[in-house]
């Protein structure tokens, strides 16, 4: 797992913290979200394992050399390389691309279509929305009745997929070029997960419905599934690159948010969107502080703050302008005992982090509080 703080200037997810959950191309959504601004933690949920000596591939090709196929769907670009390229280690590429040529070619998006163009084959059709419900509703509207049609799977069985087809007459061939498995490590998918039960990410990101299953499978292995799953259904934002990737979470109650393009930039645009839009924003001693996930923006000044202080300006801001007692502030410190001389050693480290001591005013012999701009309290119920 790696820990990224923001840099630089307050971009629109500086002070949030995001984890990435995806083994693949993981390293371009890093990099989005970072020249963002956000603070990335990274926790691969699966491993993609190829199927280049797996029998079931090798039978799978060579089944459908003996006997063509009439359509080939083809579902995303590393598994139908992959398949070219196992194909070549045995010696059987050319008999497999000559089939293919025959066949009508079905492509689930672009990203496929540059692969099964750099094979020297070309497309049939590919739908717009990228969506495999879209290719099923075209091969139901055309009629499957008798047709032998070959199925790259994407790491994971398609049974509403194949059995609608077998519903419909056809003869499905299912083509297992690689599978997703638990990440050979998994001491940091357990760090992100212990994280999301602390409260310290603010979002997660999947782009594959197994790297979905597998994060909470993992969650259930460790007895933290209920509290991983009350995270997403509340302080955690769950991100999903499409529909299909969240239905392993929403099968769990957890809303999730897609883009309405299936990709990583307009992901992080999304997260650019949401993350802000649930931070607390307070006007404050003629100031406006901004509450984000680990920093505070004081006039859209980017302002990290310790986790102590975070949990005190949480407290604060909960009831803006009333004071919040001494006894009830330690009780949100990790850690802190008994010992209220703690708040004050916090206090004054949130001060000095936000750069504008008097946005919080201290209460003599009674508490603290946020000192709210007069006209808000009517707003803030004080």
């Amino acid at each position: 797992m790696e820990d990224n703080a923001a840099s630089g200037g307050a971009g629109p997810l500086a002070g949030f913290t995001v984890g990435v959950t995806a083994a693949r191309r993981a390293d371009d959504l890093i990099a989005l979200l970072r020249r963002r601004g956000a603070a990335v933690v990274h926790a691969p949920a699966l491993r993609i394992v190829p199927l280049s000596d797996d029998g079931e591939l090798l039978a799978a090709t060579k089944e459908l050399i003996a006997t063509a196929p009439d359509m080939v769907v083809a579902t995303t670009a590393i598994g139908f390389r992959g398949w070219i390229e196992a194909a070549d280690g045995w010696g059987i590429g050319e008999d497999l691309l000559g089939r293919l040529r025959g066949a009508e070619l079905l492509v689930r998006g672009p990203k496929v279509k540059g692969a099964v163009r750099a094979a020297g084959l070309v497309e049939a059709w590919s739908p717009e929305s990228e969506s495999l419900a879209e290719v099923l509703d075209r091969l139901l509207a055309q009629g499957v009745e008798g047709r032998r049609i070959a199925l790259q799977l994407h790491g994971e069985p398609l049974p509403g997929f194949v059995e609608a087809l077998r519903a419909a007459g056809a003869e499905v061939v299912g083509v297992p070029v690689y599978r997703w498995m638990p990440p050979e490590d998994l001491a940091p998918l357990d760090r992100l997960l212990d994280a999301v039960v602390a409260g310290t990410v603010d979002a997660l990101t999947f782009t594959s419905a197994p790297a979905a299953a597998s994060l909470l499978a993992r969650a259930q292995q460790r007895s933290l599934q209920g509290a991983v799953l009350s995270a997403l259904r509340s302080e955690v934002l769950a991100a999903c690159v499409g529909p299909v990737t969240a239905l392993p979470l929403q099968g769990h109650g957890v809303d999730t948010v897609q883009p309405d393009r299936f990709r990583l930039g307009p992901l992080v645009q999304l997260l650019c969107q949401e993350l802000p839009a649930r931070a607390r924003v307070l006007p404050v001693a003629g100031h406006r502080l901004e509450i984000r996930g680990h920093a505070a923006l004081v006039d859209g000044a980017l302002r990290p703050v310790p986790p102590t202080g975070m949990a005190l300006l949480r407290a604060l801001a909960r009831r803006p302008g009333w004071v919040v007692a001494r006894p009830d502030l330690l009780r949100c410190l990790p850690g802190a005992g008994r010992d209220e001389h703690a708040v004050e050693t916090a206090m004054a480290r949130l001060r000095g982090a936000l750069g504008t001591p008097h946005l919080i005013q201290t209460v003599v012999k009674r508490g603290y509080r946020l000192s709210l701009d007069p006209g808000a309290e009517t707003k803030y119920g004080t």
